[in-house]
């Protein structure tokens, strides 16, 4: 019999003659064995059997005056053993209480040792806040009562992990830890349903050091009302109790009850410790793959509202969506509105960041606020030519597109029109739009200049003109061909007064608002309007050509006076009675075969009216006078934009030719029909 079995004391080295070797023996063993035998050796004393181990009873000795380990653990003689202290009568909290009396103190065994102390506040020791994200199956992201988010990971706890006979198997492009991983997805799954949006206190345990280029971890306690979340996880086998060396105070508060929580589910084969049955999760990823997206789109359409689990946010209204029925994740787009882009790494493996767009980050956390993890609804209507499925997302039965355009962090696309969503997110736009919130902040109503309507000719006076610069936006700007010999001696002069008298780098002082000389990347200097000052960076707009850059403060100088009297040559113009998708990918195309028929060429530009001092024009190409815009309609890059002056009515007629035999054959964003059902009935026609 050994006992007891809940500590361990030094030990006593045997010669060969099996007697005890002192010289051999572990400090304080003699002294041990001397406080034992001198209080149990022929008394009367009371054993209660524990268990076994390795065919030997073990248990607890009771003396006349209490349990025998107790003593030992308080005078330093001895060290608990954690594997089996979790089960001995009467709980293992009076036998941890000894053996810190012991270390407090410093007794024999415990000479030498130097407790571990949290260098935190007793505000960032424990706090409450609300659970907004769960991380695989052992952290959590709490959003404080401050506001600021923390990242925590559950104390002692181990989540699943690869078997031992696959850890030397090297993960494919296609390994999945949250569902490859057996029980991952459960344990992850069980966070998420308790946890996610609901307040729970935190108790910092302790923090673990950066290593193996793991960062530093806040392992911590979490409770949510009476219940301990590690001891529930462990309970449900769905993690393992770390194991730590003896002298290791690093570790949960609540050590002793996750050590029997661990027993309890391991004699009852739960989760992990059930070797028998492993859950086997065969998930299907078609968010990049457009075959199988295409395939799949009949069965979303069909199956109407859809519960599906919302698994990443990638901005305001791009998401990546788990559907539990048909076991797959999608790439989801929200339909109906136009949302600004929150920052995102740049294309095509160029390093850097593409800034964000205005509200595009105020957008992204409101939406990762509402629905990240949480089980929502979806409608899927269409998809792009990405693969990406577009619709429509309820969460607590509460529209997302209406959501994000009530609150001014979205527009109403123009395919909304054709939906049942349309009113309210009108409704919610004018509501924006009248509180000026956001992007509606320096909304102003567009009043369309009154037009004679006793003019009923079209004037018709095209002048050549190069086009310098095309935005995203579709704005172009020029300098006309009459300009040229001025422009080209201006900057011919510019050139020389520069290379003459080359500039101080440093001496001038951008500020916003003034006409000064900037270098551009090809090394010559140009007339540029400053734009905005943000440190050394200064955003400027070149006001002879029409691009725009940000470069260096020593890159800017201050444009002597005699260069500040020729207004500036580059002309800004819109194309007349078009305009663009709101879809970004159909911009992008758009743009792109603006730039294709009007870049670096000779055209003639018309102006046919002004709007808010803007020119709009219609623009034909230089060698085959072809129209530009009627171009851009034929290949279903843009959108008819209905005018009611009479003047132009006969041009109008030849531009809604062109884009119905755009429709007709499904070019680009006509590719899954007509995307305004209502225009015919807005403008008086019938199809």
């Amino acid at each position: 019999m050994e006992l007891p079995f809940s500590l361990q004391c030094p030990m006593n080295k045997l010669d060969a003659e099996g007697k005890p070797d002192k010289t051999l023996s572990e400090p304080y063993a003699e002294e041990a064995r001397y406080f034992i035998e001198s209080r149990l050796l022929q008394r009367d004393i009371q054993v209660i059997l524990e268990t076994f181990n390795n065919n030997n009873l073990v248990g607890s000795v009771i003396h006349p005056n209490g349990n025998i380990a107790e003593a030992l653990l308080r005078e330093g003689f001895a060290r608990c053993v954690d594997w089996s202290i979790a089960t001995v009568t009467g709980g293992p909290e009076k036998l941890r209480t000894a053996e810190k009396q012991a270390k407090e103190k410093k007794l024999r065994l415990w000479t030498d040792y130097k407790p571990t102390s949290l260098s935190l506040s007793d505000k960032e020791r424990e706090f409450s806040g609300k659970v907004v994200e769960v991380v695989n199956g052992d952290g959590l992201v709490v959003k404080r009562q401050d506001g600021s988010l923390k990242k925590i990971f559950l104390s002692s706890l181990r989540p699943p992990r690869l078997p031992e006979t696959e850890t030397n198997r090297v993960p494919g492009k296609n390994f999945r830890p949250l569902y490859d991983i057996p029980w991952l997805f459960e344990a992850r799954e069980f966070l998420r349903k308790k946890l996610i949006g609901q307040k729970v206190q935190v108790t910092v345990d302790y923090i673990q050091p950066a290593q193996n280029n793991f960062p530093e971890k806040c392992c911590a306690t979490v409770r949510i009302g009476d219940i301990n979340v590690a001891e529930a996880m462990v309970s449900k086998g769905f993690a393992n109790v770390v194991r730590y060396r003896q002298d290791d105070d690093q570790r949960a508060s609540c050590y002793d009850d996750l050590l029997s929580a661990e027993a309890k589910a391991i004699k009852s084969a739960k989760g992990l410790h059930n070797k028998k049955e492993r859950p086997i999760h065969r998930v299907a990823d078609i968010s990049s793959d457009v075959a199988k997206a295409k395939n799949f789109l009949p069965f979303l359409q069909r199956a109407g509202r859809t519960e599906a689990i919302v698994e990443f946010v990638a901005s305001g209204s791009r998401l990546r969506l788990f559907i539990p029925k048909e076991t797959c994740l999608i790439t989801f787009l929200l339909g109906g509105i136009n949302c600004p882009r929150g920052s995102r790494p740049a294309p095509g493996g160029v390093s850097g960041m593409i800034p964000a767009e205005p509200f595009g980050e105020e957008a992204f956390q409101f939406t990762k606020s509402l629905v990240l993890q949480r089980e929502v609804e979806i409608e899927v209507d269409t998809m792009d030519k990405g693969g990406n499925f577009i619709g429509w997302l309820h969460v607590e039965n509460k529209n997302l597109s209406v959501m994000l355009v009530e609150e001014g962090l979205s527009s109403v696309h123009v395919t909304a029109e054709s939906s049942k969503f349309y009113n309210p997110l009108s409704s919610a736009q004018d509501s924006a739009k009248q509180k000026k919130l956001k992007i509606w902040a320096n909304y102003v109503e567009e009043k369309e200049e009154k037009v004679d309507d006793t003019q009923v000719e079209r004037k018709i006076d095209y002048k050549p003109m190069m086009i310098s610069e095309v935005t995203r936006d579709g704005r172009l700007y020029g300098q006309y061909c009459s300009d040229g010999p001025a422009l080209e001696q201006l900057m011919a002069n510019i050139h020389q007064e520069f290379t003459t008298h080359p500039p101080l780098g440093g001496a001038y002082t951008a500020r916003r608002g003034d006409l000064c000389a900037a270098q551009f990347s090809d090394g010559a200097w140009y007339r540029a309007k400053v734009e905005k000052v943000s440190g050394s960076n200064v955003s400027v707009y070149y006001v002879d050509y029409g691009n725009r850059e940000v470069t260096q403060s020593v890159k800017c100088a201050s444009l002597p006076s005699n260069f500040n009297s020729p207004s500036p040559y580059a002309h800004e113009i819109h194309l007349a009675l078009v305009k663009f998708s709101k879809d970004e990918d159909f911009v992008e195309d758009a743009v792109t075969c603006l730039m294709t028929e009007v870049m670096d060429r000779e055209v003639l530009v018309n102006r046919e009216y002004r709007i808010g001092g803007l020119d709009y024009v219609t623009i034909q190409r230089g060698d085959t006078k072809a129209d530009v815009a009627r171009t851009l309609l034929l290949q279903g890059l843009v959108l008819l934009d209905e005018k009611k002056d009479k003047r132009l009515q006969s041009l109008l007629s030849d531009y809604r030719v062109a884009q119905e035999e755009a429709k007709r054959k499904h070019l680009n964003m006509w590719q899954y029909g007509d995307v305004t059902e209502d225009d015919a009935h807005e403008f008086g026609m019938e199809r």
